[in-house]
């Protein structure tokens, strides 16, 4: 059995088979999908509202969607699975003619970037190149079937080695490995690229970007890329971290803005130590982007880190004016055991 899903309001239409979900069956389609982060019902991206039909959670209402969204007719598509034919109102994303690929890779080599911080660069074969675009991730393929999603840290043009950031998750299967075990040279499978957060080129507005932790890592791709096509929009990137040492490449934003005069860089620490010296921003660092712009509805705003930075965002960004339309974003969650 199948049922027919129309998205508004662009018409698109597909079928979904039983005890699929909407997502996974958009991702089917070539040339336009669903934004999308997770893909386990936590960071809410996916969300769209129901306007005819039925949906199912066989898990149980997700995380990310609450009893309000839920009462409201809204979705998360990523979980939904129909129960009848569908009508839903979503935005949908270009990504042209980019294939997700599985591909095997090599660990070219390791560095440490902060005491729970890695930097993995990853070589494909010489036969294989990966089109993505800057922001998105790929999925670490593990043995048993599990997953580890990670975002590119480099750009596209740049792609001889795939850049990724791996934080120190106490207890995590896949970094503790990273961290304890793995040598250069090893072996991995990945599939991707992955996920609708990546630079939307056609906008002419000025650009937010914000990141949280290792959230710098799919920004630094976006930024890099932006420069490498000659973007002259403004580029106002601020990085929150509990620490100094938290900001793991702090000199490198600080030297796109000395070669860049369209980049601003405004790191934020929320539990500065007295070794610090820290004389900059201070406190949550979105509560530092709603005092520098209390008027964002003519911005594109870019978030990237953990689901509580990306609540308290979006909760305060709307409130000072942004379309919801203008706000993309990647929740790291870490995926369960």
């Amino acid at each position: 059995m199948s049922y027919h899903v129309t998205i508004q309001p662009s018409g698109h239409e597909f079928q979904v088979t039983e005890n699929e979900s909407v997502l996974d069956a958009a991702l089917r389609e070539k040339g336009s999908v669903l934004p999308y982060g997770c893909r386990n019902g936590t960071c809410g991206s996916c969300m769209g509202a129901i306007l005819s039909g039925e949906v199912v959670y066989p898990n149980g209402r997700p995380p990310g969607l609450s009893e309000r969204d839920q009462a409201e007719g809204k979705a998360l598509l990523c979980q939904a699975q129909p129960r009848s034919d569908l009508v839903i109102e979503a935005r949908e994303v270009k990504t042209g003619d980019i294939v997700v690929k599985t591909l095997p890779c090599r660990v070219e080599r390791r560095e440490l970037l902060a005491p729970d911080v890695m930097q993995l660069y990853l070589k494909l074969p010489n036969t294989e190149r990966l089109q993505f675009l800057a922001g998105q991730y790929i999925d670490i393929l593990l043995a048993d079937g599990r997953r580890r999603g990670f975002s590119l840290a480099n750009p596209p043009h740049a792609d001889d080695l795939l850049e990724l950031h791996v934080r120190h998750v106490p207890g995590g299967f896949f970094t503790g490995y990273v961290f304890d075990k793995m040598k250069d040279k090893a072996l991995l499978r990945f599939q991707g690229p992955l996920g609708s957060f990546f630079l939307r080129e056609d906008s002419q507005r000025p650009i937010i970007l914000i990141g949280g932790g290792t959230g710098f890592a799919p920004l630094k791709g976006i930024v890099e890329h932006a420069f490498h096509i000659g973007l002259d929009r403004s580029l106002h990137l601020y990085w929150g971290a509990r620490a100094r040492v938290d900001l793991y490449l702090d000199a490198l934003p600080r030297q796109w803005e000395v070669e860049h005069p369209n980049f601003r860089y405004t790191p934020v620490l929320s539990e500065p130590r007295p070794e610090d010296a820290w004389e900059g921003r201070a406190g949550w660092v979105h509560e530092a982007v709603a005092a520098d712009y209390p008027d964002l509805s003519g911005y594109d705003v870019y978030l990237s880190g953990p689901p509580p930075m990306i609540e308290a965002a979006r909760t305060a960004f709307f409130a000072q004016g942004l379309p919801a339309e203008q706000l993309f974003y990647d929740s790291f969650e870490f995926s369960a055991r």
